[in-house]
């Protein structure tokens, strides 16, 4: 009697664990369907970032720097800390900043602005030699300069673009600040979308950037260097 039971009670435990092992075989596959649906559902909305560079046209060969002494540098241009994240900015009142999500600049603008800058005063022959700061003591002045603004306006009607620039140039011997000017341009955006905005952002560059160094001042182009030669000459 007592080995039937016993006989019993394994036959019960047998088929225990094989409901148990069947229901753990058959938790794993309902969890592991789960995980596959919930990944191919991110899967489909997974979104890669765009990025964009602002792309002025090529400045024209410099001309022969016959009454231009002076060197100048330029120092990499700064810009208000929330240009600085890499995200194109856009504005939807005076009060707010927006920044969009997956559409980025490929490099800082303030690096673009910098190097453009640097061509197009080396393309107006003003000064002998236009050249990055490095530090050195071989050049009369340094300019220095602000990216102020570079962000899309959705406010005041319309979509637009606003550009703005500040820049000073010292005299290195004297410290004395021999040249400065602040500029501002608006452009209007024809389609409400962000290539349509980076290329007004362009556009509205370019025109910013002209009117930033037009005029530049005929004493500061010529130099110290100039008037020394001319008071020696006396």
């Amino acid at each position: 009697m007592r080995s039937n039971e016993r006989a019993g009670v394994l036959a019960r435990l047998g088929v225990w664990r094989r409901w148990m092992n069947m229901k753990r075989t058959l938790t794993t596959i309902v969890l592991s369907l789960a995980a596959l649906v919930i990944l191919a559902g991110c899967g489909g909305k997974v979104r890669y970032p765009n990025y964009y560079t602002l792309n002025l046209p090529a400045p024209p060969d410099p001309p022969a720097a016959e009454n231009a002494h002076a060197v100048v540098a330029i120092r990499e241009f700064r810009e208000p800390a929330y240009l600085r994240q890499g995200a194109i900015v856009y504005k939807p009142s005076p009060e707010q900043i927006g920044f969009y999500a997956y559409d980025r600049w490929a490099i800082n603008p303030c690096e673009f602005v910098t190097n453009s800058v640097i061509e197009r005063l080396r393309a107006r022959g003003d000064f002998a030699r236009v050249k990055s700061y490095d530090g050195r003591p071989d050049i009369e002045y340094v300019l220095s300069g602000r990216l102020e603004k570079l962000e899309e306006i959705d406010y005041a009607g319309g979509v637009k673009v606003e550009v703005a620039i500040s820049a000073q140039m010292t005299n290195l011997a004297t410290g004395a600040t021999v040249w400065t000017k602040a500029v501002s341009e608006v452009g209007d955006v024809n389609k409400r979308n962000v290539p349509a905005v980076v290329s007004e952002m362009n556009r509205t560059m370019e025109r910013a950037i002209e009117k930033l160094l037009s005029p530049m001042p005929a004493d500061v182009a010529t130099g110290p260097t100039a008037a020394k030669e001319k008071q020696n000459f006396r």
